[in-house]
């Protein structure tokens, strides 16, 4: 699942930022390849004062999640892969850049199972992790699986969530002021003013997802048969539709081709500030939750140092300066207040604890019911 596409830096550590700190060669290193805009630069600095020794801290960020998952997987292949010397950019006809194996980097949690069932990253020490208990219980259950990445309880610590955002639905105020009402769950979906005004995702568990919501059934059912009216409902929401896109279902809404989208948050921040005329919902009845998580690539030995970052990542204070800077939810409640923040992004970051515990993980699924959904949708749309 690509949901990083419509992401822009905000506020966080920019491309030109990517040492921290200097070092010899016998000092201590941290490498650290990281979604764009996802830690404050901030962050990075009061990390690099708490630590008792001087370390070489290098944060390299990524413009989006797929990336930093192509490098696993070269990771894999090359595991003693190295940063190529800046002069090797000006060969003329070079097609690939080579870059140093991580000690930790940026995954999403959709991505979890296909990197832990390829050998790409390795279990993490929890035990090193001393703000871990202080986590929700859903979240340990989510980054702890077995060896083919499927959630067991019994299994390993794969991953550590340091931040969290849902699926919304945003729309346009000018508009729906004409019509007298505000969207505020996924039913208002198919009211008969929308027809032709939506954009959705492209994507089979998150458009059949919001439909078993709306039926009050969970976003991983696992046999859609068993749902009655659920290919009726497909349907008619599919009238409504105009627009099916996962990287650009928002650039109808701004041009005014739709009235509304559904969309990642992550996505909607960077916009809502720019188009004032923009609101965003989280629909009541609960909605598709999405994680960034820390993982360990399988081709690095682990260090205490990537446990220092991890746990520093889960301390109150500084979660909450990453949900702040980067507008998205922290794995543990962050006390955020309405007059910390701008009017637009309070339905993000407010009331967080409700919306998680009224949300859904996208979990894994079975071969077979995984077939089932790319079927429907595809059916849907024809």
């Amino acid at each position: 699942m690509n949901r990083r596409s419509f992401l822009l830096s905000l506020g966080g550590l920019t491309l030109s930022q990517t040492i921290v700190g200097c070092a010899g060669n016998n000092q201590t290193k941290l490498n650290i390849q990281l979604l764009k805009g996802s830690i404050p630069s901030q962050v990075v600095n009061q990390f690099r004062q708490s630590l008792q020794e001087k370390v070489e801290l290098k944060f390299a960020p990524v413009e989006q999640i797929q990336d930093l998952y192509q490098r696993l997987l070269s990771w894999q292949q090359n595991p003693k892969a190295t940063d190529e010397p800046e002069w090797t950019r000006f060969i003329p006809f070079r097609n690939s850049q080579t870059f140093a194996v991580a000690d930790l980097v940026t995954l999403g949690d959709y991505w979890l199972t296909t990197a832990i069932e390829k050998k790409l990253i390795q279990p993490l020490e929890a035990a090193q992790l001393k703000q871990w208990s202080g986590l929700d219980l859903r979240w340990r259950d989510l980054v702890t699986r077995n060896d083919q990445g499927i959630l067991d309880p019994q299994g390993k610590v794969w991953a550590a969530p340091y931040r969290w955002g849902s699926t919304v639905i945003v729309y346009n105020r000018d508009k729906f002021k004409q019509l007298g009402w505000k969207p505020q769950d996924w039913s208002d979906l198919w009211r008969d003013e929308l027809r032709s005004r939506i954009s959705l995702l492209d994507q089979p568990r998150e458009v059949i997802g919001l439909v078993l919501k709306k039926l009050g059934k969970s976003y991983n059912t696992e046999n859609l048969e068993t749902v009655p009216d659920l290919e009726k409902e497909l349907q008619t929401l599919n009238q409504q539709v105009k627009f099916y896109s996962s990287n650009t279902c928002l650039e109808p809404l701004i041009m005014g081709a739709t009235w509304l989208a559904v969309g990642w948050s992550s996505d909607v921040v960077s916009i809502l500030a720019r188009y004032p005329q923009l609101s965003v919902v989280i629909p009541r009845s609960g909605t598709a939750i999405w994680a960034d998580l820390w993982v360990s690539p399988k081709a690095n030995a682990q260090d205490a140092l990537s446990s220092q970052w991890i746990d520093f990542c889960l301390q109150p204070n500084i979660a909450r300066q990453i949900s702040l800077v980067t507008r998205t939810n922290s794995p543990i409640p962050t006390n955020i207040a309405a007059s910390d923040i701008q009017e637009s992004f309070s339905s993000l970051l407010l009331n967080s604890q409700e919306v998680f515990a009224k949300g859904e993980f996208l979990l894994p699924l079975p071969p077979e019911s995984t077939k089932q959904y790319e079927s429907l949708f595809a059916k849907m749309k024809a």
